[in-house]
């Protein structure tokens, strides 16, 4: 917990310098997040790494592989902090925005651990550092309390480089991004011959978004192409060396229908499954026993993913969310009859508002989860309640 604790505290005095710098003329420093309670019980069962999400790629791939069904989870995690600053400069405002929550990840999952989701600056028409990737559209996320979110949208926060010629409601931007990509060995994971073929990215992501925009909503296309390369460095009879280009398209819109609101995503591509908000590998494994030196080759998965969910404002005190999701893989013919093939998602809640910056309220969730081959699947059912604290304090300014 050091690296953790170091960083947080870094923010917390780079913070503090920035508010005492706050009262120049123009320059603003607002500090905000939240804390929040998520609590319920799962009726079913699912990877204990993930106790309180609902990620259909994480539900079991055969019966009881997670143990007895039912299962009462608490947590914290999804509580938040962050700083956003502006400084007027000759040039335009110079923004940047320091945001952290509490949801361990990678070798931290099941923590409650201190992670950054937002290291990012802007000036004028160009920015850098680490935020959502432009190939995501983040207002697709509907108004639930579930975390991880429909698993069929586009969502990666990603370190990038940005350029963005026409801004406002309606904007245009491109992005050259951080590579990476993860690959399914499939029946042949075990096999020396594959643990030795290692992954190279010589060129970052191109994405790009176009966004037209206005009082009744948006209408959005963004694009993604990617480049990468496996090499087979053991010196045998076999050469598993290969590449690939990734491409994919994601159509998005917010509709604004008076007190509702309709948030709709369809996203197809091929070798893009690290930028989908729940997806397994991007490359399998394809059979090519025709050739003695390439028995197998690495094929990109294409997927298909859709998101629907309409968010309805009863009052300024009540809302209600209900929705739905999918994610399907192509699999190639090497996987694992047991590989992720296809996962559902699907919500609905009551949140209540009885003071401002209070929330509280009931949703209810299902996911499934369907293999590849040999004809299993899996539901989960949770009921959740969650409370949260919203608070925010903005320093300088005129």
């Amino acid at each position: 917990m050091k690296q953790p604790k170091t960083i947080l505290a870094t923010a917390l005095l780079l913070g503090a310098g920035i508010a005492m710098a706050a009262d120049e003329s123009g320059s603003t420093m607002d500090v905000y997040g939240f804390a929040m309670l998520d609590t319920g019980y799962e009726f079913n069962q699912s990877d204990p790494d993930w106790y309180d999400v609902l990620r259909p790629t994480k539900l079991p791939a055969y019966d009881n592989q997670f143990g007895a069904d039912g299962n009462y989870f608490a947590s914290v995690r999804q509580s938040r902090l962050g700083v956003k600053t502006s400084t007027p400069t000759k040039f335009g405002a110079l923004k940047t925005t320091f945001e952290f929550e509490l949801f361990g990840t990678g070798s931290d999952a099941g923590q409650t651990t201190f992670r950054l989701r937002h290291a990012w600056g802007e000036l004028g028409q160009f920015g850098a550092g680490q935020t959502n990737s432009l190939f995501m559209d983040g207002d697709v996320f509907p108004n639930s309390i579930e975390y991880w979110g429909p698993n069929g949208m586009v969502f990666f926060r990603n370190i990038q480089l940005r350029w963005t010629p026409i801004q406002g409601d309606t904007r245009l931007a491109f992005a050259l991004e951080r590579p990476g990509a993860s690959a399914d060995g499939g029946q042949y994971a075990d096999r020396i011959e594959l643990q030795n073929v290692k992954a190279h990215f010589p060129l970052p992501d191109l994405t790009g978004e176009f966004r037209l925009g206005g009082d009744w909503g948006h209408v959005e296309v963004a694009g993604i192409l990617r480049y990468m390369e496996w090499e087979d460095t053991l010196p045998d009879q076999f050469d598993l060396s290969g590449d690939a280009t990734g491409w994919g398209i994601n159509l998005s819109s917010n509709f604004n229908l008076g007190r509702t609101v309709l948030r709709l995503q369809a996203v197809y591509g091929e070798g893009i499954e690290n930028y989908m908000n729940d997806a397994p590998a991007d490359l399998g494994v394809k059979n090519n026993f025709s050739d003695p030196t390439r028995p197998i080759e690495g094929e990109l998965l294409p997927v298909l993913g859709v998101v629907a969910f309409l968010d309805i404002n009863w009052s300024e005190k009540l809302t209600s969310t209900i929705g739905y999701s999918m994610l399907d893989i192509d699999n190639s013919d090497g996987q694992s009859p047991d590989a992720f093939k296809r996962g559902d998602y699907a919500l609905a809640n009551v949140l209540f508002y009885p003071v401002k910056n209070v929330m509280f309220g009931p949703e209810v969730q299902w996911g499934r989860r369907e293999n590849f081959s040999d004809g299993f699947t899996s539901d989960d059912v949770r009921i959740q309640f969650s409370v949260k604290y919203n608070f925010s304090h903005t320093f300088g300014g005129n």
